[in-house]
């Protein structure tokens, strides 16, 4: 029982055997005796599985020193006659079904030997079909080449994609199929590829067709290995990308081109220009032509858009004309705006020299829709060594240049010039930090004193503001006067300032009683605009408990010439309040005589330029001399006082008193100067 593992519980396995037992013990005393029973006692325990190397010869040495004892036989010689020829027949049975068995399996596995070949051969048959199906309709290129690039086939949609045949292209190599316009990419990841360090690579390339013309495809080319890893084949996969290329590209020249003029666009520009500087050399330069069409709203509001469109459509060919050659860039950034990049310039005259030939180009008149049209253009020219700048610095200093030129008269160029720069950044520093230099407590009041010629009295002081930069130091008026009426700040800037004077008027009427003088506060034209102006000075006034006599509005000759009817009624208003009202820097601007018979006002001041002629010690001018006496002579005719600016030496003061003149004021009597000042004038101290 234990020579062989059979599909047989114990208990199975022992009824098994007892029924062989029971069938060999009635052959053993079956009369007649036949020997066929063994046999089949053999074959059972083959079909049993009892199948053991050691099985057979267990089985017959356990008969023959066994059986007959079990049976109680043992010396019975005709029993054991039959108990042998019984294990011969059990061992021929058992050798019999053994082998059949044997030959059975052998050819069960030959059979699934053979079925398994077929389904690998009509698997293989499959999978060649499909291939071959694939590879013959696909809609993509597809060529087959070996490790040294001999092409070996390719599909009909390569055949039809590139004009050869068959036969054609298996004459050529892979590497006859260079373009020189190639990528340097496209080849070397080639050698990567077929050195078996990479399995496959994207690429756009082009191929020459059979009829010359050019085809973009989109490259896919990948390396199939042996059993061992080894480079076999490589297999491109083409596929025609020529029109999506075309599109891209017109996409990107309408992205990085004017539709108006076909010029480069600013993007295009920028691109270049970025370029330029990316690439740059040690001791490269480069400069740019910033322009801008002088006038071109006039013509396009008069004439119309069309109109011009078409002007700035000739203005572009003509600077594309003038301006072509290597190195050379004519861009339209916008508008009327045109740039000119020059690559490469040796110094400032290159770009000037193009400059010059654009203005030159511009000077001949443009006919559209019958209309002759002048047209002209201002340039700002920068031009420097790369390594010293970057593009944007560039190109903001040619805008900042550009402007220059326009405010210089416009048709003509400018060359960017660092001091007026650095100048023009001050100024626009001032401007910037000005309403908070008001809250900080920047700004303060300086007074000079107004003296009558007569008997050397001060009567008066001129208020006059100064501002104490943190960065630009102590800074007089006509550094930010004019940017305070451009940013709007100078009308609170000369409410603060009217305030102080008559604080310090207050004082001075305080301290001296009847010897304090008035305060004399400069009016801007702006000031003298602001509707809240009269609203303004009588509540200042009020709250310092000042007279209104003791305050004196000093206004321009141009401004109060030129006011409209709404703020000379203001002025009116503050003469009616008692307010002093003077003309400052008079006789420096167009005046209409008849009609200053009719303004509000108590005080001429003559302007300092006319005191020039009066100044030296021995002799006087005679025609400033003249002058002064009549302009002293009208105001005494309309009745107003005369204050002489600029005074600087005796002689001055001397014949001013012998021309007429009341007042006096200038460095000979005092410069400028804190409130104190005034107070030791006002004391006799000085």
């Amino acid at each position: 029982m234990g020579s062989s593992y059979v599909p047989m519980t114990r208990a199975e396995v022992a009824q098994h055997l007892q029924d062989l037992t029971e069938m060999l013990v009635e052959a053993l005393y079956a009369s007649p005796f036949r020997t066929a029973p063994g046999y089949e006692i053999g074959s059972r325990l083959v079909d049993a599985h009892f199948t053991g190397t050691d099985t057979l010869g267990r089985t017959v040495q356990l008969l023959g020193d066994d059986l007959l004892g079990e049976l109680g036989a043992a010396g019975d010689e005709r029993l054991q006659s039959r108990l042998a020829a019984l294990q011969g027949a059990l061992s021929a049975g058992y050798a019999r079904a053994l082998r059949e068995r044997t030959l059975a399996e052998q050819e069960a596995i030959r059979a699934a030997v053979l079925d398994a070949r077929d389904q690998a051969e009509a698997m293989l048959r499959a999978s060649e079909a499909r291939f071959r199906a694939m590879f013959t309709e696909a809609a993509i290129g597809i060529g087959i080449a070996d490790i040294e690039g001999r092409i070996l086939d390719v599909n009909q949609a390569l055949q039809d994609m590139l004009g050869f045949s068959v036969e054609e292209m298996r004459q050529y190599n892979v590497r006859d199929l260079m373009h020189p316009e190639d990528a340097g990419s496209v080849w070397r990841l080639y050698d990567q590829l077929i050195a078996g360090e990479c399995d496959h690579y994207r690429a756009e390339k082009r191929f020459h067709r059979a009829d010359g013309e050019q085809v973009w495809t989109h490259l896919t080319l990948s390396l199939v290995r042996d059993d061992h890893g080894e480079p076999q084949y490589q297999v491109a996969m083409i596929e025609d990308v020529t029109d999506r290329h075309l599109l891209q590209n017109r996409l990107r020249y309408q992205a990085l081109h004017d539709p108006l003029t076909g010029l480069p666009n600013r993007a295009l520009f920028l691109e270049r220009l970025g370029r330029v500087f990316s690439n740059r050399a040690k001791h490269a330069r480069a400069g740019l032509c910033y322009l801008d069409l002088d006038g071109f709203k006039v013509i396009n509001d008069s004439l119309g858009h069309d109109t011009g469109d078409q002007l700035l459509v000739e203005v572009g060919r003509r600077l594309d004309h003038s301006v072509s050659g290597e190195g050379k860039l004519v861009a339209r950034m916008g508008g009327d705006e045109f740039v000119i990049l020059v690559e490469g310039s040796s110094g400032e005259q290159d770009i000037v020299d193009v400059a010059e030939r654009v203005l030159t180009e511009l000077e001949a008149p443009i006919r559209i829709a019958g209309h002759e049209l002048s047209v002209s253009a201002s340039i700002g020219i920068v031009e420097r060594q790369l390594s010293s700048t970057t593009s944007a610095d560039l190109m903001r200093d040619a805008d900042i240049t550009l402007y220059w030129a326009k405010a210089d008269g416009k048709a003509r160029w400018a060359l960017y010039d660092p001091e007026r720069n650095a100048r023009e950044v001050a100024r626009f520093t001032l401007s910037a930090t000005m309403p908070r230099a008001l809250e900080r407590g920047e700004f303060y009041v300086e007074y000079q004193p107004l003296v009558r010629l007569e008997d050397s009295t001060v009567t008066g002081v001129e208020a006059l503001v100064r501002w104490q930069h943190p960065e630009f130091g102590r800074l007089a008026p006509d550094r930010f006067i004019e940017l305070a009426e451009e940013t709007g700040l100078i009308v609170p800037l000369g409410r603060w300032v009217l305030r102080k004077a008559c604080e310090e008027a207050r004082r001075w009427l305080v301290e001296f009683g009847d010897a304090a003088p008035f305060v004399s506060v400069n009016l801007a034209v702006r000031q003298s605009r602001d509707p809240e102006l009269v609203r303004d000075v009588k509540r200042i006034l009020d709250e310092c408990a000042l007279p209104p006599h003791h305050l004196q509005l000093e206004l321009t000759e141009s401004a109060i010439m030129g006011t409209a009817d709404e703020p000379l009624e203001a002025l009116r208003a503050l003469c009616d309040m008692g307010v002093r009202i003077a003309i400052d820097d008079f006789g420096t601007g167009y005046s209409n005589l008849a009609y200053l018979k009719h303004l509000p006002v108590h005080e001429l001041k003559i302007a300092g330029s006319f005191m020039e002629g009066l100044r030296a010690e021995n002799e006087e001018d005679p025609v400033d001399s003249q002058i002064v006496a009549t302009l002293v002579q009208l105001a005494h005719a309309l009745s107003l006082g005369v204050t002489a600016e600029g005074v600087e030496t005796p002689a001055q003061a001397a014949r001013l008193l012998r021309l007429g003149c009341d007042t006096g004021q200038g460095w000979f009597f005092a410069r400028p100067g804190p409130p104190e000042n005034i107070d030791s004038l006002l004391r006799g101290d000085l």
